[in-house]
Formats: structure tokens, sequence, C-alpha cells
């Protein structure tokens, strides 16, 4: 049976107004509305969205908009502010909005009022990193932080970085902060290279403290602290956790004290604004993580509240399904001009490819149209000589976004405007191109036009803000969490689940134990697997060359 969505009027009336407006030029939509470039644009805690280089008009936009209030869009949003059960697959709400909301607020959840936990957790968490930040607290032989390792993966490693990277200029420098969170040993073991035990603290962060990768990293990083220190006294000054097993994290050595908690309703892709940012908080200090939360908030209760025509994420969030559906742009390329952003696209990936990467809906019937769509990117400039070409001239078609500021953190402007102009160019070429006839016009030679022609009509988004501060990293990630939630309830899938990711794990851990046996045990793989685990033994086990 097919699912609801393709079979609502709704859908079907946008398939008819794609057969009537999919041929339509980005050129022919300006040059009917030359004024397109000032309505289509949205604004909201000083973030500016420009739309109008998307291939839609105004009955697109109302369509939409119509599609939206027959999923329900304005009740699901309800419902997650509320703290009701909607990742339903694991009967746990998703409250990702509680860990911003400001003190004194009340949603409950299971008869507890979480805001409250969550600030309790937050005034820990601060108190722990002003001892830090001030050189009160003194590692095992007496010495104060200098080297923060954070170890962890996944939500537990990507927010942070993106984080740490993004907010760069509001860092203390005197603060060598470094990232774990691959399994492979080069990650930890170059992160160690030249740090002094003595006067580094490791955050390991694991909501189960059962995470095969981080537990492995945590492990070999105990040993490294207590062979260099002399005592497994040692682990009790370096090391800290963030997790929910307290249990666990006490017979790894962390005193209780030292635990940051979470809960069941932060998923690992939204919890960068919970005890997994303690490396972020310690990096550029209370108020600034304050700061950063209250520009989450900010775009919180703009999409809570927002009408749909006028709300940000939703727009973000139904431009991209009308991509994806009807455009059949099978990828979206995150493109900031700012360069301490060149860790938000990987960022993204996470956060919409593993809450959209999905096959069925909610009540398990398998879709007939498609999902999420692939998300990547790089800072500007250096994608413009990489990978912008089959954006210009390709065979697909890749919606963009790009993300600039208007006021550079470092003082050199003249290198800020050739940056910003480099973003506007790009988009204003994407969407208008360059016809054959510019190009002879231009003294192309005959046999070099169709090469230098760009069709143009690629779609993309424009944001815009003034600076790159802590509230506005917290107003662009917020945008991008709700948008990925609004497709997904279009999409009707539960956006708070990674049943594929568990997959994985399970199947490693069986074969992590065949990998290491002492002897091969009987495998019961496929011939595949079978016979690269035995090729692996063989080669491992080779004498040196």
């Amino acid at each position: 049976m097919s699912p609801e969505l393709t079979r609502r009027p709704e859908w079907q009336a946008l398939r008819q107004h794609f057969a009537e407006i999919g041929s339509l030029h980005l050129r022919d939509l300006f040059a009917a509305d030359p004024a397109r470039g000032e309505r289509f644009t949205a604004e909201a805690a000083g973030l500016y969205l420009d739309y109008s280089r998307q291939r839609i008009s105004a009955d697109t936009l109302r369509l939409l908009g119509e599609l939206a209030e027959a999923c329900a869009l304005p009740r699901h949003i309800a419902a997650m502010f509320r703290g009701d059960l909607i990742n339903t697959t694991e009967h746990r709400a998703a409250l990702h909005v509680a860990l911003r909301a400001p003190a004194g607020e009340q949603i409950w959840v299971d008869g507890r009022d979480v805001v409250a936990d969550v600030h309790t957790v937050l005034t820990r968490m601060e108190v722990f990193a002003e001892a830090v930040r001030s050189g009160s607290w003194l590692g095992y032989t007496g010495q104060p932080v200098r080297n923060i390792v954070s170890i962890g993966i996944g939500g537990s490693d990507l927010g942070p970085v993106m984080a740490y990277e993004a907010l760069r200029a509001y860092s203390r420098h005197d603060l060598r902060l470094r990232f774990v969170s691959n399994v492979d040993g080069t990650d930890l073991a170059e992160a160690l290279r030249d740090l002094d035990a003595a006067e580094t603290l490791f955050i390991v962060c694991s909501k189960t403290f059962t995470t095969l990768e981080t537990l492995s990293n945590a492990q070999v990083a105990r040993e490294w602290c207590v062979a260099v220190l002399g005592s497994d006294a040692a682990v009790a000054r370096h090391f800290v956790a963030v997790s929910a097993d307290a249990e666990r994290v006490a017979a790894f050595g962390i005193a209780p004290a030292q635990m940051f908690g979470l809960w069941d309703w932060v998923g690992g892709r939204y919890s960068m604004d919970s005890a997994i940012g303690l490396s972020t908080l310690l990096a550029i200090g209370p108020a600034a993580f304050r700061d950063m939360l209250a520009g989450m908030h900010a775009m919180d209760v703009h999409f809570r509240d927002t009408p749909l025509a006028h709300n940000l994420p939703v727009l973000m969030g139904l431009l991209a399904v009308w991509n994806n559906n009807f455009l059949d742009a099978a990828s979206v390329a995150v493109l900031p001009y700012e360069q301490y952003l060149k860790r938000f696209p990987a960022y993204l990936q996470q956060l919409a490819m593993e809450s959209n990467g999905k096959h069925v809906t909610v009540d398990g019937v398998r879709v007939d149209y498609a999902t999420g769509p692939i998300y990547w990117g790089e800072p500007g400039t250096n994608g413009q000589h990489s990978f912008h070409q089959l954006i210009h001239q390709g065979t697909r078609i890749v919606p963009c976004d790009f993300i600039g500021f208007s006021q550079a953190l470092n003082p050199l402007p003249v290198q800020h405007d050739l940056l910003i102009a480099n973003m506007l160019a790009q988009g204003e070429a994407l969407a208008f191109g360059r016809s054959a006839d510019e190009v002879r016009a231009e003294g192309t030679p005959d046999e070099l036009v169709a090469h230098r022609c760009c069709e143009g009509n690629r779609p993309s988004n424009t944001l815009l803000a003034a600076r790159l501060t802590p509230w506005s990293l917290g107003t662009l990630i917020a945008l991008y969490e709700h948008s990925v939630f609004v497709q997904g309830v279009i999409w009707d899938i539960d956006s708070f689940d990674q049943w594929g990711v568990e997959l994985g794990k399970q199947l490693a851990s069986t074969t992590f134990a065949e990998l290491s046996a002492a002897t091969l045990p009987a495998l019961a793989h496929d011939s595949s697997t079978n016979t690269l685990i035995r090729r692996y033994r063989q080669l491992r086990d080779a004498p040196g060359r």
C-alpha cells in the first residue's frame, strides 16, 4: 500500500504545479517580477534569508504551505515543544529545545521539570569550567590544565568540534583543545603526541558509557595518563565524563562529582548544547556559551510562534522538500563563506542524514518517494576551485545554501569584501548562468561556445548575518535543526532514531571478537566477509617487510 503522502490532494497539486512551472528559468522569473529579490526573503533572530533564487513562484509557496497544514506541521511543532514522545520507535521525547530554555520556563517529562534539571547541570558545568579556566583546578601533580582532549564520536564529537572551530575567535588561546573520535589509533596517538599528561584533562563523552569507539580510546588515554603520572589515582584529576550511566563512569575511575548528566530525550546529534558541549564551554567561557544558548532559544521561539509563511525553518524545510521531491535534487551543498565555519557542513551531514535517511514511515510502511538528501560542502572560496565546476555545468541539480557575514572577525576588510563578493557572484552565476549569445558576444570562437555556456537555473538560498558570534552560531544551528524536523514531518518519518547506525555497531562487535581471537574461530558470515577476515588476520600476523 502506498504511503498517504503521495495520495494527498496537496501533493498532487504540487505535482501539477511543477508540470506547469518546472521548465521556467530563473531568468524568466526575475524578468517577470523585478522585485522578486526583495519579496522572497524572511528574517528572524538576526538571520536574513534570501530564497528568491529558488525555482518557485508565489503559488509554489502557497501550495507547500497547504501541504504543511495537511501534514499537521503546526501540531507536530507543538508536540515537540510540549515534550510529547515524538521519537516513536524509541518512545522518547526529542527535547533539545529544553537544553536552551531559560531558567524559569517549565517543560514536564514523566513528572519532572526538565528545564530545571538542565540548569542544574549547566550550573555545575560552569563552576567546573571556571575552575579549569582560572587555574584553580589542579591535576594530580599540582599543575593547572593547559590541554583538553574531548573523546567522543558522532553527535558527541561533530557538534563540539564544529562549535570550537566556529568560535575560535572567542576562545582562550592558552587552552589547547583537541578532539578524538576515530577508533583508528592514529587519531588518539596524534592528539597525545606532544602533550604533558600532568597538564591534560580528558572529557569522555558517551551517554551510555558503552560506545565501543569512545570507550576504546578512553581506555588507552587512561593507560597513558596512569603510566606517565604513576598512579590510578591520577584518573580522578584528569578525567571527567558526560554520560547518563553513573555506575559505569565510576567503574572507569571518574568520581560522580565529575560526571555531567544527559537524558534519554537528548539525541546525540542534537546534544551539543547539553553537557556534550563542555569542551565548548571550557574554550569560550560560561558567558559566551550562554549567548549561544540564547541564540538557539531565539530561533526556537521564532519557529514555535511564527506563522508558517514567515517562518525561517519552515520555509527552508519546505523548499528542501520541493527541491528533493519535485526537482529530483539528491543533494544539498552547504557553503559557508566564513573559514571559522569550516566544520559546519560535516556537522550538518550527521544532523540531516542521520535524521532523515529513512525508508519507512512512522507506521513502518515503505515510502514511495525520496527522503533525506545528501548534505555536503566546504567553506568558500575553497570549494570554487574544487567542486563548483560540477554545480555550474554538471548534469545534476545541486541546490546550495550560501552562508555569509557582513562583518569580519579579523581586521582584513579588503579580503572580507572579496570573500563576500565571491559568495554573491556564485549565487548570481548559478541562477542566471551565461547563454550562448552572451558567450559569443564576448568574442568566443564558435567551437568553444558550448564549453563556456552555463545553463544557470540552479537553485540556492543565501543566509546573511551581521557577524559570527556565539549568538548567531546558535541561531544558525537551531535553524537547521528545525528545518530537518520540518522535512521529516512532511515525509512522515521519525527524524530522531538511527537504527541503521545500530546495525553496524552490532555487527562490528561480533567481527571484532573474531579478528582479535587468539585462533581463528568458525566464521558464519557471507563468503566476502569470511574471506576478508582471514586475509586481514594473515596480513596482520605476517612478518614485517
